[in-house]
């Protein structure tokens, strides 16, 4: 390892070189490397002519209060085994970061098991993430669909939903026209539409199976959109239906909505979760990010500050709201509120519920209604991020 590190966008050759690296890397192919390649970003680590690290970025906009910010979305990163413990992960998110930033990225979300690392440059999980398993007779007792009608395929009528309701959370991704057919094409989705008589769809899951190894079939469902709590159980009822051929339904890692259907609608709760490594959030460009986010429109206020730099110093803000727009500038004023380069993620987020939790979390404010006032600005919606990339 004594030959020169550089880093390189990816061409034809270097792509395929990162195919093979991340397949031995991970001890499977990564699908994804093919079916992305017409819209990813591939930014690799060449040692002696040979790819060590790499990972592909995805520039798309996540919804943050209702309002779409461009995104540095970061997956199947990997480093050759011969070349780990050298940090090398941590530069190559730098490099990874670049172009993106460079196209406009004002904030980055990782999917990430090894959150160590990525809470080190800055990145933190705003909420938990479980993917729920349920009882499908459970279901098939305590849901019934109503009048609903349910109709097999997409439709273009039912991504718009998908895009309206996806703003109401603080995390979604606004899918580009290309994500669906990339899902359809990776996990081979079938996906069902819901709809009353007379009325617009309100309703869409989607879901796969395959084959028990014993009898029937495994069933995990991938989306789960409805505009209301009808619609919702409607879902629940359909899944229901399939208890001849399924013994559980599955629902994966964040792919169920943190409303309390289940909770209030189940007559067993027989549910079991299982956490996942979470989503995490990263704010790149503080200013951007603070114009480009949707905020509530009945809030006016000003806010003194600090926020702890990329150096490790702290800078002074004032932050202003007023009528659904927020800016922030330096300021000499001290701050009334001091956020980490992480928490100050969270907090973008909608992360922290209460003053309670930010502080329980290590948000340290002189003012308790100062601190009140920026936890309301930001918890009108909650986070979520049923998309995976």
């Amino acid at each position: 390892m004594n030959q020169q590190l550089t880093f390189a966008p990816a061409d034809d050759g270097l792509w395929e070189q990162y195919d093979r690296l991340a397949t031995r890397a991970y001890g499977h192919p990564i699908g994804d490397i093919t079916h992305l390649r017409e819209h990813a970003d591939l930014q690799v680590a060449v040692r002696g002519g040979r790819v060590v690290a790499g990972g592909l970025g995805l520039l798309v906009d996540q919804f943050f209060g209702g309002a779409p910010v461009p995104s540095a979305c970061l997956g199947d990163g990997c480093v050759a085994p011969e070349e780990r413990g050298d940090h090398l992960a941590t530069d190559m998110a730098t490099e990874r970061l670049r172009p993106l930033i460079a196209r406009g990225a004002v904030i980055s979300a990782i999917v990430t098991s090894s959150t160590g690392y990525a809470r080190r440059l800055g990145w933190e999980a705003p909420t938990g993430v479980l993917a729920w398993t349920v009882a499908t007779d459970d279901l098939k007792r305590s849901f019934t669909s109503g009048d609903f009608q349910v109709e097999h395929g997409p439709a273009d009528e039912a991504e718009a939903l998908q895009r309206d309701l996806a703003r109401q959370w603080n995390g979604p991704v606004r899918r580009p026209t290309w994500w669906t057919r990339w899902k359809q094409a990776k996990s081979n989705l079938t996906t069902y539409r819901f709809t009353r008589p007379g009325h617009p769809t309100t309703g869409l899951l989607s879901l796969t199976t395959e084959r028990h190894e014993r009898h029937g079939m495994n069933l995990t469902v991938h989306d789960f959109w409805a505009a209301d709590r009808p619609t919702a159980a409607a879902i629940l009822a359909f899944l229901g239906r399939h208890n001849t051929r399924t013994r559980t339904t599955h629902f994966r890692r964040g792919a169920l909505p943190p409303y309390p259907t289940l909770l209030h609608g189940l007559r067993h709760h027989r549910t079991t979760a299982e956490a996942w490594h979470p989503w995490m959030l990263r704010i790149l460009d503080v200013p951007e990010a603070i114009r480009l986010r949707g905020w509530p429109g009945d809030l006016t206020t000003a806010v003194p500050v600090e926020i702890e730099n990329e150096t490790g110093d702290w800078d002074r803000w004032m932050l202003r709201i007023r009528t659904g727009a927020a800016e922030i500038v330096p300021t000499h004023v001290e701050g009334q509120v001091t956020f980490t380069r992480r928490q100050l993620a969270v907090w973008y987020a909608g992360g922290y519920r209460s003053t309670t939790s930010a502080r329980m979390a290590g948000v340290h404010a002189v003012s308790e209604k100062a601190l009140a006032t920026l936890l309301r600005s930001t918890t009108q919606l909650e986070p979520w991020l049923p998309d995976h990339f």
